[in-house]
């Protein structure tokens, strides 16, 4: 079961000056859902905030999902209902899903009121993130990029450089590095590679060997290749050689904070948090992801795009009113401090006054703006059994880290799963 929470955000009445006598009685009231409040929940409310100071006539009521596979699923059950948010924030590979099933609104009219949307920051490249079903089904509101956290003072005890351009470039040395770093005992690991959830980490050394989810045509699977099968192989050398422990995010995130751990690699989007978490325990680096293909490999691009689903004309207005707010060189670069997500708005990106300053002085921040060069976006698999798709492909992965299959039988057989759910084409 889904569970919700409830959050109003700050709202101050209109003023008298702004608005007729009569609307001071009808504050629009809009519902936002958003997942992931343990990564997300600073950087909505600082800009609900700074909102509703801007537009005090809207009020603005927050719910959550735990992530965004639960946030999917909240909304369509919702769509089913007809209990729909005026404006939901999902991961960039589920709004296939809403574009498809007409849940999201084509903001493509909406965007083109006030001019040219690349005036405002939102250049091809970033609306890119967000359009799927022929239209522009969101605004990108974060993405981010797999990086490499580690623990400077055990790579010194095993006597590792410590510098992030000297860490290592392939996983062979990743590993290998794991294993002296393991060896040094007393409940000490190497290394963690964030893989359940999603496919998005898959999908990491999946792009980054040079391959693809499915075809061009979208008509077969395309990492049952030798990509595919370099990415498995590579998860099962880094549980074999490196010692990989089977840890969840929490429990990688624990070992890592308690200085247990070496090396994590996985999405910015939890910096913030790591960095808090870390406190004064002991010095954190963080760098580039190594790639298995250093001159074709790409990086998949997580986070998260709001689409609108207010079927009301004025709350739909209201709700676009917040998601153009939350996407703007201020708002963007709001998320950016409070999470570790790279900024979606090319002003905010070119301009030094929003967040140079702020990248000086968090140098830890910089690693994921340094790989915008490889980042791609996440795929997002067609027809209504994309949830199923991606759950199929994380069981899969599971086999392969729990040492109960052999990447050479998991591949064929995950993509004989996949195929079962691709939709048929005359």
């Amino acid at each position: 079961m889904i569970r919700t929470t409830r959050r109003a955000a700050l709202a101050f009445g209109a003023s008298a000056l702004a608005l007729p006598r009569l609307a001071l009685a009808q504050q629009a009231e809009i519902t936002v859902h958003y997942a992931q409040p343990q990564v997300y929940k600073d950087s909505y409310d600082a800009i609900a905030a700074a909102f509703a100071q801007r537009e005090p006539g809207i009020r603005v009521n927050f719910i959550t999902s735990p992530n965004y596979e639960e946030g999917t699923q909240l909304v369509l059950r919702q769509a089913a209902t007809g209990q729909l948010p005026d404006l939901s924030y999902q991961g960039f590979n589920r709004l296939r899903v809403f574009a498809e099933r007409g849940i999201a609104q084509d903001l493509t009219p909406m965007l083109a009121r006030d001019g040219d949307p690349a005036a405002r920051g939102y250049t091809p490249n970033l609306l890119a993130l967000a359009h799927f079903g022929g239209f522009q089904s969101g605004i990108a509101y974060a993405a981010s990029n797999p990086i490499s956290y580690y623990n400077v003072e055990l790579l010194r005890r095993v006597g590792a450089p410590s510098d992030p351009a000297a860490f290592p470039k392939t996983w062979d040395e990743v590993i290998a590095l794991s294993a002296r770093i393991r060896a040094l005992g007393d409940g000490v690991e190497g290394m963690w590679f964030q893989w359940p959830g999603d496919d998005w980490m898959f999908s990491a050394l999946l792009f980054s060997a040079g391959g693809r989810m499915l075809t061009e045509d979208e008509r077969d699977v395309g990492f049952a290749g030798p990509e595919g099968l370099a990415a498995l192989r590579l998860l099962q050398r880094m549980v074999r050689e490196g010692g990989m422990p089977n840890l969840n995010a929490t429990s990688a995130l624990q070992a890592f904070a308690a200085g247990k751990l070496g090396m994590r690699f996985g999405s910015t989007a939890f910096l913030r948090n790591m960095i808090t978490s870390v406190g004064r325990n002991f010095e954190m680096q963080t760098t580039l992801l190594p790639v298995i293909d250093p001159v074709n490999g790409k990086l998949p691009t997580g986070g998260a795009a709001g689409m609108l689903t207010a079927r009301d004309a004025a709350k739909r207005e209201a709700a676009f009113k917040f998601l153009l707010f939350s996407t703007s060189p201020e708002g963007t670069s709001m998320m950016a401090k409070n999470t570790g997500y790279v900024p979606v708005n090319q002003i905010a990106i070119d301009d030094p006054q929003y967040l140079g300053e702020f990248y000086r002085e968090n140098p830890l921040f910089r690693a994921a703006t340094l790989q915008v060069d490889r980042m791609i976006p996440w795929y997002a698999f067609p027809g209504t059994n994309s949830v199923r798709v991606t759950q199929v492909m994380v069981d899969n992965m599971a086999r392969v880290v729990e040492g109960r299959a052999a990447p050479e039988q998991v591949l064929p057989e995950m993509a004989a799963e996949v195929r079962r759910l691709l939709p048929r084409r005359s």
